[in-house]
């Protein structure tokens, strides 16, 4: 099992040692805030995680990448918990690519190896458009 540790800094910011050792600091409130919150750290999460499947996968497709950028954007529900409920992500990727060979790495990715795609998935409907944009 791995496990984070939790420390609270004072006000509404915790500082999160990762089961790697990697620290972040979290801040909940909304005020001068010095990180970003539990909540919205989601979504980087997320991207971050599609993101990286869509690296891995073109390049063993042996594709051209030059960029990725990934919006990821989110509705939450009106009543607390106010988990997410509608996340949509817009995938911007830059090179000589395949359409069919981009198409098929974000379906992998949202469908089959993003486990943050697969958890957020049970409170929300994911869906996901993208573009690509000539290289340089």
């Amino acid at each position: 099992m791995r496990t984070a540790t939790v420390k609270w800094k004072g006000e509404q910011e915790f500082l999160a040692t990762m089961p790697s050792g990697q620290q972040t600091l979290f801040d909940a409130g909304d005020a001068d805030k010095k990180g970003p919150s539990p909540k919205e750290i989601l979504l980087g999460a997320l991207g971050s995680c599609t993101g990286s499947d869509v690296v891995t996968i073109l390049r063993k497709k042996r594709q051209d990448l030059q960029s990725l950028e990934i919006s990821v954007s989110a509705e939450d529900a009106p009543e607390p918990p106010k988990v997410y409920t509608k996340i949509e992500l817009v995938y911007r990727l830059k090179g000589n690519l395949d359409d069919k060979a981009v198409r098929d790495a974000i379906e992998l990715s949202e469908t089959k190896y993003c486990s943050v795609s697969a958890m957020l998935g049970e409170t929300a409907k994911i869906s996901y458009s993208y573009e690509i944009l000539p290289p340089v």
